[in-house]
Formats: C-alpha cells, sequence, structure tokens
C-alpha cells in the first residue's frame, strides 16, 4: 500500500487543529501526506475528518464520503477512513449505509486513527502539529467539550463535557509553535473562558493568556468563542492590560430577548448581556466584538425578532454572522419543542438581519479611513497584499488590501494608513 496519504479536514478550526495532530504522528511514520486534496488520485488512502453539528455541515460530509467511497469501489482509494463528530454521533448507521470505508472513529480517537494507519501513536508527539494553516498564524485548542449544555446544542453529545488541555501542555505546544515560525496564536475551545475550571477548580483562562504572551516570539494573542455567562473579569483585564492581546473577542450572544435566552438555555439576561458588552467596550475601548445571532429558534415570535434587531442597531457590532436554527437530534429544543418557525421566515430574519449589519460594517470602515493600522500579511493576490489587523480573524473575518511601494512578504507584519473601504473590506497603503 502507498505511503501517500489526503486527509481532508471538514468543518471548524477545532477540527483542523485535530487533523494537524494526527498528520504529525503520520509524518513521523514515514507518511507523505497532501491535504484537502479534491483529486481522488493524489493518494490510495483517504481520511476525512468531518463535521456533525448542523445540517449542512453534516450533509457536505456524508457528500464528501461518498465521494471517496466511489472513488474506491472504482478502485482509485485503497483505504478510507473517517473520523470526527459526524462518526461519533452516527458510526452505526455509516457503517450501514456506506459500508465501502474501512472504518470510522469518533471525534477523540487519535490514537485509534494511528494505528488504524498501521503506525506506532508516539505519546512524545502529543502536542507536535504539522501546519496547515499559513506558517504565521496557528489555532491552539485549549479545551474540548463544554458544560453549558444549551436547548440547541449537540456539542455535548458529541464531545462531551468540558475538558481543559493541562497548562503545561498548552504552553509546550505553543512554543513548538512559535517555534516554527507562527507569530499570531489563536486560541480555541467550545467555551474559552471555562479554561481550568476542571483540573484546577477555578477558571484560569486569564493566567494562560499572560503566559502565552510571555512566550517569546509572539506577536499577537487572539480569543474566540467566549462563552457571555459569568464572563471572567482577569480576563478583561489582561485584554486591556496586555500589548500582546488583540483587542478582539469573539463572544458568540446567540440572541438578545429575555424569552428566547430562556428558551435556549443561556443563563443570561438582556440586562446581563446589556451589562457585559458595556463593561467591555469601557475597559476596552477600542476592543472589536465579534458576534452570531440564531434566528427563527422555536417561539422566536415577530416582538422577539425586532428586539434583536434594535439592539444590533443599537450596539453596532464589529463583526456579525447570523444562523437560522436547525433541529439536531437529541438536543433538549429538540426533544421538548416544535420547531414552529417557518423555513422561509428564518431565511427572511438572516436576511434582514445581516443587511442591518452590512450597514453598520460599512459605517464602521468608513470610520477607520485615515487612520493607521499595524497589519499582518497573509496572502498575495494580484495588485494587492492581503492582510488584517488585530481587529480581525483570519477566514472569517474582513480583509485589508494593502499596496507598497516595496515588495512584502507573507507573515510580516507592516504600518499602513487606510485610504478607502467597502462593506466588509479596508484598502491601505504602507507607510
Amino acid at each position: 500500500m502507498s505511503k501517500k496519504i489526503n486527509v481532508i479536514t471538514l468543518g471548524c478550526s477545532k477540527n483542523l487543529v485535530d487533523s494537524e495532530h494526527l498528520m504529525a504522528q503520520l509524518d513521523e511514520a514515514g507518511y507523505e501526506i497532501v491535504t484537502d486534496s479534491n483529486s481522488t488520485d493524489e493518494a490510495k488512502i483517504v481520511v476525512v475528518n468531518t463535521c456533525g453539528f448542523i445540517g449542512d455541515a453534516k450533509e457536505e460530509a456524508i457528500q464528501t464520503i461518498l465521494e471517496c467511497a466511489e472513488a474506491k469501489a472504482e478502485g482509485r482509494i485503497e483505504k478510507l477512513f473517517v473520523m470526527g463528530c459526524l462518526s461519533e454521533r452516527y458510526a452505526d448507521e455509516l457503517r450501514s449505509e456506506i459500508p465501502e470505508v474501512d472504518d470510522y472513529f469518533g471525534a477523540r480517537s487519535l490514537k485509534e486513527v494511528v494505528e488504524a494507519l498501521d503506525a506506532e501513536y508516539l505519546p512524545e508527539l502529543e502536542t507536535d502539529r504539522l501546519l496547515t494553516t499559513p506558517d504565521h498564524y496557528a489555532y491552539l485548542k485549549i479545551g474540548e467539550g463544554c458544560n453549558w449544555h444549551c436547548a440547541y446544542c449537540a456539542i455535548p453529545l458529541i464531545r462531551g463535557n468540558h475538558r481543559s488541555v493541562p497548562m503545561e501542555k498548552v504552553l509546550e505546544e505553543a512554543e513548538g509553535l512559535v517555534a516554527v515560525g507562527v507569530k499570531e496564536i489563536i486560541v480555541i475551545a467550545q467555551d474559552s473562558t471555562y479554561y481550568g475550571k476542571d483540573l484546577y477548580g477555578e477558571r484560569r483562562l486569564a493566567e494562560l493568556l499572560r503566559r502565552l504572551c510571555a512566550i517569546q516570539g509572539v506577536e499577537w494573542v487572539r480569543l474566540h468563542y467566549a462563552y457571555p455567562t459569568d464572563f471572567p473579569q482577569d480576563v478583561i483585564e489582561v485584554m486591556r492590560d496586555e500589548p500582546k492581546m488583540c483587542k478582539y473577542l469573539d463572544i458568540p450572544l446567540q440572541h438578545i430577548s429575555d424569552n428566547q435566552l430562556k428558551a435556549m438555555r443561556r443563563r443570561i439576561t438582556k440586562a446581563e448581556t446589556e451589562e457585559l458588552v458595556a463593561r467591555l467596550r469601557r475597559e476596552i475601548p477600542d476592543i472589536a466584538l465579534r458576534t452570531t445571532m440564531l434566528v427563527g429558534f422555536p417561539g422566536e415570535t415577530e416582538e422577539d425578532f425586532a428586539e434583536l434587531c434594535e439592539f444590533v442597531e443599537r450596539v453596532r457590532f464589529d463583526r456579525l454572522g447570523a444562523f437560522a436554527y436547525s433541529e439536531e437530534e437529541g438536543t433538549p429544543s429538540a426533544l421538548t419543542m416544535s420547531d414552529d418557525v417557518p423555513a422561509e421566515v428564518k431565511e427572511e430574519r438572516v436576511e434582514r438581519l445581516m443587511k442591518i449589519q452590512k450597514r453598520i460594517s460599512l459605517k464602521l470602515n468608513a470610520e477607520r479611513v485615515g487612520k493607521r493600522m499595524r497589519v499582518i500579511i497573509d496572502s498575495k493576490e494580484g495588485d494587492f497584499w492581503i492582510g488584517r489587523s488585530q481587529y480581525d480573524s483570519p477566514e472569517v473575518d474582513e480583509e485589508i488590501l494593502v499596496t507598497s511601494d516595496s515588495p512584502l512578504a507573507i507573515g510580516q507584519m507592516v504600518d499602513v494608513v487606510v485610504t478607502d473601504c467597502e462593506e466588509y473590506d479596508l484598502y491601505a497603503h504602507t507607510l
């Protein structure tokens, strides 16, 4: 059997980290690795790391598995393995429906996947990664699972309750990333603010962030997926006081109506949400807040949605994504509530909310024209160097299209002045 393997990663950045850990083990075992190849002739062995969080993600995963299974039936692939969230939830069904797959593994079965590929799992490589992101940034997963059990969310069913990665392991992994050229560390977990509670009896995210910032060679530390309920004050203080902390927070709020927050089991009220946003902006005046909103949840009325629209108009989030509710089997909402908002109403509400955000984004971007910013260069496209400021995370946020009188380099940090804007992009020139 060929020692060339194609690792296809679907879903979120947390899945990407899992794949990068897998690839480090396989690289040590002598495999030649390609990633996310669309050609089923690229390698004779394929591993698909799946997402099973929402309907669209499950459909994409199943379609990818079916395409690979067809390639195997035609002899273009010799071995096919599936891992991750989808097979964690539906392994028995998948084995019955798509038997061409050699084996299915759950979301926490890295060692078993390695051994199925006739390789030895090496514990000493536990913090090693084979990066698939550009060399200058990487995601750092500090925990797994979630304790909140929101009504709509399947994550606890798939990944279990929250489990923090020991701090020494996180720091070891971060130091390894910096040693290979990473300048920006993007901290991720299902709920990053819960970090340390299970291991140390108290939340220790603030301490972890300080220690990450202390690593020589780190330029930026960015925080993602911060749950708003009981948000730690010491994390706000670190973000305020630590120069290497990006003044950026990804904090999914989901809704603002008390009726919806209660139905969603978010354990926070409208008043508490308003106070938290005010506190973040008061203590970190230049913070960029990214959030997501979930519309069409069971029982959402026009009044609930109007309240959400008013909140978004007034608060002016720097970045916002809106998603329509989809029922996920086994979740509290699927078991106890009727999916009573019609699909066309859900989609219309998503469009209305994103139209509001589009106007807000253009206004906020216009306010940045003429201002200086520090930018990290991610790529080159045509005449533009594509960069981001501390206020933008890769893949999900806007880009800064930079022109320069002299050549730049991928991963370089440069000072620019913003010259123009669109709804979701800025234009700038180097100083």
